[in-house]
């Protein structure tokens, strides 16, 4: 398996999934979220992995993500490139609710998270991150959706909030002013982890509401889970498509930089 697909809110399980194998994998981080399923999904010859970020029954909040054992677990069976699926909110028009966004930035205001492997490997290293997501990936799932007939918004900015409860109006105007488009609370320090150990990462963004403030109203949880079922829908049709794809890309990321 060279690709694995982790699932954020109401990704807990994939649809026109055959599951074939779980794996408990042990790290020197501890747990993962869950265990690490193999299978396939929508009849495609080649097998996916697949981790549910926010555990199998979706009881982990954000900050409580053991990434590292996640990043860590995935390498070490053998994935080369990850598609990470999240909910967001959207602060730009065409990001509204039900947009599926492919970012290509991100902005992180998180804090307390353990954010690197390279406290325990005992060298000094600087991931180089210019570019956080993985640009071949990114292309492959834009062509996806052209091909599909699926509009989606091909380029924006996530801001990494610490969570579990959303942002404030005044918050989002900051990140607003900063230059963001969508805010989620699970990016960082997923995408870097992943280039600190070579792999492949991209984000399929599913907008479920606007974020705080953007419109005149508050978030309301029926208004998510209908949204969520409009980017849903696209974001499978999408993975339908270019899976087979990505599964041939090689993760292609720079090097790490070391003094």
């Amino acid at each position: 398996m060279t690709t694995a697909i982790i699932g954020g809110s109401g990704f807990s399980q994939l649809d026109a999934f055959d599951l074939k194998q779980k794996h408990s994998v042990h790290t020197p981080y501890g747990q993962t979220s869950a265990d690490v399923l193999e299978g396939n999904i929508f009849g495609l010859d080649d097998s996916i992995l697949f981790l549910p970020r926010h555990g199998d029954k979706h009881s982990i909040q954000p900050h409580k993500i053991n990434y590292r054992a996640n990043i860590y677990a995935l390498k070490e069976l053998g994935v080369k490139n990850i598609i990470a699926l999240a909910a967001v909110g959207g602060i730009d028009v065409p990001c509204e609710p039900g947009a599926l966004i492919v970012p290509h930035q991100l902005m992180d205001y998180t804090y307390g998270r353990e954010m690197t492997f390279f406290d325990e490997f005992g060298d000094v290293a600087h991931a180089e991150f210019t570019e956080p997501y993985s640009a071949p990936m990114r292309s492959v799932f834009i062509n996806a959706a052209e091909r599909a007939g699926i509009k989606i918004v091909n380029r924006g900015i996530y801001a990494v909030t610490q969570g579990p409860r959303f942002e404030t109006a005044a918050e989002i105007q900051r990140i607003q002013r900063d230059g963001a488009t969508i805010v989620g609370m699970t990016a960082m320090p997923e995408a870097v982890l992943a280039r600190e150990l070579g792999l492949g990462y991209m984000t399929a963004a599913l907008s479920v509401n606007y974020a705080a403030g953007i419109d005149s109203g508050v978030i309301e949880d029926d208004d998510i889970h209908a949204a969520y079922s409009v980017a849903a829908k696209k974001c499978y049709a999408i993975l339908k498509e270019c899976l087979p794809e990505i599964a041939k890309l090689e993760s292609n990321v720079p090097s790490l930089i070391k003094p």
